[in-house]
């Protein structure tokens, strides 16, 4: 009777199906990217693709002809095409069971495809077309079950039939109001990126010094010493990420000060900015875990800024404040000493990404995070910890946060085998603001054996270091512990990251074969 029924014309309600299912999922995609990918959507990733596809005259026809509206003539074309095979899944999936699927996952491959081929690309965004594609799958088996039900029992009035049109006019009203709140929601996301990539930053008054000779320690698999922006970490309480206008971005400095400071983006990039390697560390991160990085930062720095405002007697925190509500709570010594506390606009030579506080945030060396590395900040309140909180501190952290010395062994990985003979065993350590002076691996509870160690770039980034052992067919227990060089060696007492930082030995198992 399904085949009956398809023969006798009912592919506009298959195909209707199609557009809503497909719809739902191309929306959910978009709405899904502002939460995980606000750089990068499945529906930007596409676009861009097909820009980068067209031959140049085929690109300044369109803009003879569409002018500024080029982009939304390509939304239009885009939006067109995917209605034109949506309806064709339904129409599929009417007729053979899955074959609308199927099509649905080639849309997610050649979304993610298309990810895969942006400068921004992150693991998050590689994973929303497949996501997405996954979700018009699940609509499209639903509503086409409801479809065919209908058929089997076409009277007018019948249940299955108002069953249909019903499950269809809320799958289409969904996917409406979802387009619209996606549309707005990406809008301003696509207008700050824009803004971002057409903003030129200021060469730095004070460039990041060289890297030292040997800093690298060149081993196959280890983390580089300065971490790409599309591999560093991110954690932040933002569910969406903020998205700032620079041409509107402006930082107060308000409270316990002899005179309240105002300065908006282009006054910030007027200031004469420095730029320095600078490891950053989230508080949650595990021993041996990767929620740390190492970037080139440009920026003001923070004590120039606190000058001008001239705090008073008595405070001994300033409480900083995110375009979304959020806070830290840091100590006013570590934002007035020699240290290079930045108010950053620049990341590796590029400026922020989204993800990571465009157009300004926090970049303090030596403390976590979450006392600290405030993103799309937007106030300085000097103050003091008697009266003010940063946000995670009525939480149960502690209130100031110091990163720990510690350490990593990235090669070999942990449970992976490795053939015997020299192997060679590398990773980083840390001690932000004080340094490292040795790292050392013991094999089995033996005793410790000193690594070679690569000059850091500064006491406030973190070090590589290497070590080739010689190692029969086995497995093995290895363990790494650094020493500051201040000469405190690094705590072997295994602690959760509440409430101040984890601590402990990174330990890995490596299983040699002959």
């Amino acid at each position: 009777m399904r085949e009956e029924a398809a023969q006798k014309g009912h592919g506009g309600l298959a195909a209707a199906a199609g557009i809503a299912a497909i719809g739902g999922g191309v929306v959910a995609g978009e709405l899904l990217a502002g939460f995980a990918s606000p750089s990068l959507s499945p529906l930007t990733a596409v676009g861009g693709t097909v820009i980068d596809a067209v031959p140049p005259g085929v690109k300044d026809w369109a803009i003879s002809l569409f002018g500024t509206g080029d982009k939304a003539a390509l939304l239009a074309g885009m939006a067109l095409v995917i209605a034109g095979l949506a309806a064709l899944a339904g129409v599929f999936e009417d007729r053979r069971r899955f074959a609308g699927v199927a099509l649905a996952g080639l849309f997610g491959l050649a979304g993610a495809a298309a990810v895969l081929t942006r400068a921004q690309a992150t693991p998050a965004a590689v994973t929303l077309p497949i996501v997405a594609a996954l979700i018009a799958a699940v609509l499209l088996r639903f509503l086409t079950r409801k479809l065919q039900v209908r058929e089997a029992e076409p009277a007018p009035g019948s249940q299955p039939r108002r069953s249909f049109l019903q499950a269809l006019a809320l799958t289409g009203a969904a996917a409406a109001v979802g387009g619209t709140l996606a549309a707005i929601w990406r809008g301003a996301a696509v207008a700050v990126s824009e803004a971002r990539a057409r903003l030129s930053l200021p060469n730095a008054a004070s460039p990041a010094p060289e890297i030292p000779s040997g800093a690298e320690a060149g081993v196959a698999g280890a983390q580089p010493l300065v971490t790409p922006n599309r591999d560093f970490y991110r954690i932040d309480t933002a569910l969406s990420v903020p998205s700032v206008n620079p041409a509107q971005w402006t930082l107060k400095v308000t409270g316990m000060v002899d005179r309240e400071v105002e300065l908006n983006f282009a006054e910030l990039l007027a200031k004469p900015l420095v730029e320095r390697h600078i490891t950053i560390a989230c508080v949650s991160n595990a021993v041996g875990g990767n929620l740390i990085g190492n970037a080139r930062w440009l920026g003001w720095p923070v004590r120039e800024l606190l000058a001008q405002a001239r705090p008073r007697q008595g405070a001994d925190m300033v409480l900083s404040r995110s375009a979304d509500g959020w806070t830290a709570g840091t100590p006013l010594e570590v934002l007035t000493d020699t240290r290079d506390a930045l108010l950053a606009v620049g990341m590796n030579g590029e400026p922020l990404p989204l993800e990571h506080g465009f157009p300004v945030r926090l970049v303090v060396p030596g403390l976590y995070g979450y006392v600290s590395a405030t993103k799309w900040v937007t106030e300085v309140k000097v103050t003091r910890f008697a009266d003010d909180a940063g946000y995670w501190t009525p939480r149960g952290w502690s209130e100031r946060g110091p990163i720990k010395t510690s350490s990593r062994i990235d090669v070999p990985r942990s449970g992976r085998p490795v053939s015997s003979g020299t192997v060679v065993f590398a990773g980083v350590a840390w001690a932000q603001h004080t340094g490292i002076g040795k790292v050392e691996l013991r094999i089995n509870r033996g005793p410790w054996q000193e690594a070679e160690l690569a000059p850091g770039i500064s006491h406030d980034t973190w070090y590589q270091w290497k070590l080739g052992a010689d190692l029969t067919p086995g497995q093995y227990e290895v363990q790494v512990r650094a020493t500051d060089l201040r000469g405190n060696v690094q705590d072997e007492t295994q602690r959760p990251p509440a409430p101040d930082g984890a601590t402990g030995l990174h330990t890995v198992r490596v299983d040699v074969k002959s």
